[in-house]
């Protein structure tokens, strides 16, 4: 997925000297200042402190035509994916911390998208306009796709969630030809009655465009659309969400949206606009930047994206 929005460009941010007394001040800020403090303090284990340039050109929410493309030297061949575990690991989750809680996760494209394009190219109701039923995503230089990293990362975020008692939903499991479309994408989540949607994804802006960034619902009412009552409690998923994944990952908010906050607001993804329970959003990084095409597919990292995603859910789940 990727932004082509009319954000500026955030200076490059500062570092500081580490140190115990920055570290302790930072474990007691909330939300997503919270995660962006340690990162300054502690630097960017992850590499992903790199700042960006202007924004590239669209990828999976335009389509993306370069998917797939020949390897390029220096991107990283990705690592084996995860087991898709269903169920609790240990029959103690039952009654764990989110015994009760129902999250959907929305692992973004389809692996099949790309066979299916008449189907996926046709349009449908987001509300304020319409738009594909959805794209074939972005990819890595050497063709690592993003319909595989978010299935991946889901299934490791779904163990996560279950180990703590979460009933987990996905929308989709590369059980399906292709899709589903980003409406019906929203209505699962709204069939389900979750406490909480995320939507992964991965961008396709370019190279140098580093870092990851949350999408949260704009204040949209028109047509099927209306996200008034879910723009606040989605907010506050989105900054839990990006302030875990600082700390989990040591990936820097992206420097090419979001004035360096991680967090964009957007009124254009039908499945944020069709949602009426708290979704977001995540673009873990880029997949056309060769620094951030390493983080994206090494199964380390990804565990990594997905510890903290679900710390992200789990904060903002217990309140």
């Amino acid at each position: 997925m990727s932004y082509t929005g009319p954000d500026p460009d955030p200076s490059p941010p500062r570092r500081f000297p580490r140190g115990p007394l920055t570290v302790a001040v930072a474990a007691l800020l909330p939300g997503a200042l919270l995660g962006w403090a340690v990162y300054q303090a502690v630097g960017s284990p992850g590499g992903s402190a790199d700042v960006r340039g202007p924004a590239g050109p669209a990828s999976a929410t335009a389509g993306n035509p370069t998917a797939g493309t020949p390897a390029a030297a220096g991107d990283a061949k990705p690592d084996a994916p995860s087991p898709a575990p269903s169920g609790p690991a240990d029959p103690s989750a039952a009654a764990g911390p989110l015994a009760g809680r129902v999250v959907v996760i929305d692992p973004g494209h389809n692996p099949g998208n790309a066979r299916h394009t008449a189907e996926i190219d046709r349009k449908v109701d987001i509300g304020t306009r319409r738009k594909e039923c959805d794209t074939t995503g972005t990819s890595t230089n050497a063709g690592y796709a993003e319909a595989r990293f978010t299935l991946d990362v889901a299934h490791r975020l779904r163990h996560l969630l279950e180990e703590q008692g979460a009933t987990v939903e996905l929308t989709q499991d590369g059980d399906r030809p292709y899709g589903p479309c980003i409406d019906e994408r929203a209505r699962i989540g709204n069939a389900a009655h979750a406490d909480a949607v995320v939507s992964i994804h991965a961008d396709g802006s370019a190279s140098g465009n580093r870092g990851f960034h949350v999408i949260l619902p704009a204040a949209v009412h028109a047509g099927a659309a209306d996200t008034r009552a879910i723009v606040g409690p989605s907010r506050v998923l989105g900054e839990r969400i990006a302030g875990s994944f600082v700390r989990a990952t040591g990936s820097a908010p992206a420097n090419y949206v979001g004035d360096g906050t991680g967090l964009v607001t957007r009124e254009d993804l039908g499945g944020l606009n069709l949602s009426t329970v708290p979704k977001v959003f995540i673009e873990c990084g880029n997949m056309r930047d060769s620094k951030d095409a390493a983080l994206l597919t090494s199964g380390a990292w990804r565990q990594k994206a997905a510890q903290g995603i679900s710390e992200g859910i789990a904060g903002y789940l217990r309140g």
